[in-house]
């Protein structure tokens, strides 16, 4: 199944518990983001059906994607830049807070608007190939799809000032140790991961992904006082769910699986 662009496409996979698989399709251009690309997977976000439960977000080829295309980069005044600037934070919260949990399958290059898309998902998977960078301090311009609000949050303000000022690129092994991924796999094997874990994500009551998505991110934004009073409304809610209260009744009668050691 594609969309309207042909630089996406949408593929919709299972039964009763789906998953969407997104997938940048410029390989020749190592799927390096425009402005139709983007307004595209906002779209998308915002049409997939409701059926589906999760999804993964990989790069057709040997990148994940090398960020914005300069080739396409135009000149702004400010007001121009500024609007430019919130389209894509538009579109990339629809990404973070929208329908579904995310998953990325990162392999190759994570630069620069990439990045900015990787730290959109809720979680990232990397493989061996993976590598990270932040070119626009070299390129005299500024991250501008949300990169200085979500990578700080993964790995630090002085990390992300490090590679914005020196060119520094990390390579996979350090990028997981950083936070830039949650999960290191072998080459190759980024979207396979990424798709087991949609899957396990999918078989969650809709209203827990729905608050982690949603609600969790908030709390640890707001004074512990009034984060704790969030998380009570919110677990107050989730409980109550005709679908909660029936897997604590299944584990209650040793109908669902234990935790078990890793």
């Amino acid at each position: 199944m594609t969309t309207h662009n042909p630089d996406i496409t949408l593929e919709i996979r299972g039964n009763e518990q789906e998953v969407a698989v997104i997938r940048l399709s410029r390989p020749a251009k190592r799927n390096a983001l425009n402005d139709g690309l983007v307004l595209a997977l906002r779209n998308l976000m915002d049409g997939l059906p409701s059926s589906v439960r999760a999804a993964v977000i990989d790069g057709e080829g040997e990148h994940f994607c090398s960020g914005l295309d300069l080739s396409e980069l135009k000149e702004r005044d400010a007001g121009q830049g500024l609007q430019h600037s919130r389209m894509w934070h538009a579109a990339l919260e629809r990404v973070q807070f929208g329908p579904v949990p995310v998953v990325a399958a990162l392999h190759g290059a994570v630069v620069g608007g990439g990045l900015e898309l990787a730290s959109a998902c809720h979680i990232r998977v990397a493989d061996e190939s993976t590598f990270y960078a932040l070119p626009e301090g070299s390129r005299g311009i500024f991250v501008g799809g949300g990169g200085a609000v979500r990578i700080p949050r993964l790995i630090g303000t002085a990390r992300m000032t490090d590679m914005m000022m020196t060119g520094r690129v990390y390579n996979a092994v350090d990028g997981e140790r950083v936070g830039f991924a949650q999960y290191l796999v072998p080459t190759g094997q980024a979207f396979t991961k990424a798709f087991e874990l949609a899957e396990r994500i999918a078989q969650n009551a809709p209203l827990t992904n729905y608050a982690l998505m949603h609600a969790l991110p908030r709390i640890a934004e707001q004074p512990s006082d009034q984060g704790l009073m969030t998380e009570a409304m919110m677990a107050a809610i989730a409980q109550s769910a005709p679908e909660a209260k029936a897997r604590v009744r299944a584990f209650l009668d040793g109908k669902a699986a234990k935790v078990q050691k890793a």
